[in-house]
């Protein structure tokens, strides 16, 4: 696996894969990896012939009080993780090559960008549709891999992908759990032993509004938020940030269940801030 730091570098060996009539897979993170984005790796795997893993804590996407400069860093750990898993090319760029001084454009995709998450982390998106953007300038891959968890960030940069009507087929995985439900995130290891107890108890309480939706036969949106909200509520160590029951094409709030729908939510245990979502399908 060759370990590429350097913008005009990556191009170049993109380049020379597309004039072999190659295909490129790709795979953004952050790093820490874990089993949730290694399902993507080996998705892309299985998709194209190169596979591309990007490494970038991203600063655009950090809010002023957010945890940017303690996010988990664990570069040999990561190298050693995608040697293992075949990855061809590690881009790891540094922010100065990102935003070079004198930088001033901004990728923002408007009316999906600012409600639920976005209305939590104010410029969150405009930083992630603008890294991404820039990173399949870079990478010029033929397939880019995103997980469900961040089921709003997907939709965000599927409508950036058409509407710029970039040459990329997006394509979303399902989420990888814990034993015990907890989503995989790289951020779960800012948990406590006795809050990482409770953290299950976000997937259960959106299992408990699943089954209000798909065994039950309960069709009132708002029914179900609420008691999604009245069983996070019954843990005093959790704090809501939101319970939402979308479109999960266009973010819209659903006041009848009909079709799909996606059920998301964000809660704080302590000072970490976790979220999930599942998906509803009503026949």
């Amino acid at each position: 696996m060759e370990i590429v730091r350097r913008i005009p570098r990556m191009k170049e060996i993109v380049r020379d894969w597309h004039r072999q009539g190659r295909t490129v897979g790709f795979v953004p993170t952050m790093g820490y990896l874990h089993e949730g984005h290694l399902s993507l790796v080996r998705e892309s795997k299985r998709m194209a012939d190169h596979t591309v893993v990007s490494i970038f804590v991203n600063p655009l996407q950090f809010g002023p009080h957010e945890d940017y400069d303690r996010y988990p860093r664990d570069l040999d750990r990561d190298v050693e993780i995608l040697s293992r898993e075949g990855v061809d090319v590690l881009f790891y760029p540094s922010a100065e090559d990102m935003y070079p001084p004198g930088y001033r454009t901004y990728v923002e995709v408007e009316g999906l960008s600012q409600k639920w998450e976005g209305a939590s982390r104010p410029g969150h998106f405009r930083g992630v549709a603008t890294v991404v953007c820039k990173l399949f300038n870079i990478v010029q891959p033929d397939f880019a891999f995103f997980g469900q968890k961040d089921a709003q960030q997907f939709v965000i940069i599927r409508r950036m992908v058409e509407d710029l009507n970039m040459n990329v087929e997006v394509i979303q995985l399902p989420i990888v759990r814990e034993s015990d439900g907890l989503a995989m995130s790289s951020r779960n290891v800012y948990l406590s032993p006795e809050e990482r107890a409770v953290a299950p108890r976000l997937y259960q309480a959106l299992q408990l509004g699943q089954r209000l939706v798909q065994e039950e036969g309960e069709r009132d949106a708002a029914k179900v938020v609420e008691a999604v909200r009245s069983f996070l509520a019954q843990e005093p160590r959790i704090r809501v940030d939101y319970v939402a029951l979308v479109d999960p094409e266009d973010l819209e709030p659903v006041e009848t269940i009909r079709g799909r729908a996606l059920l998301a939510a964000a809660i704080y245990l302590g000072s970490t801030r976790l979220i999930d979502n599942v998906i509803l399908n009503v026949k």
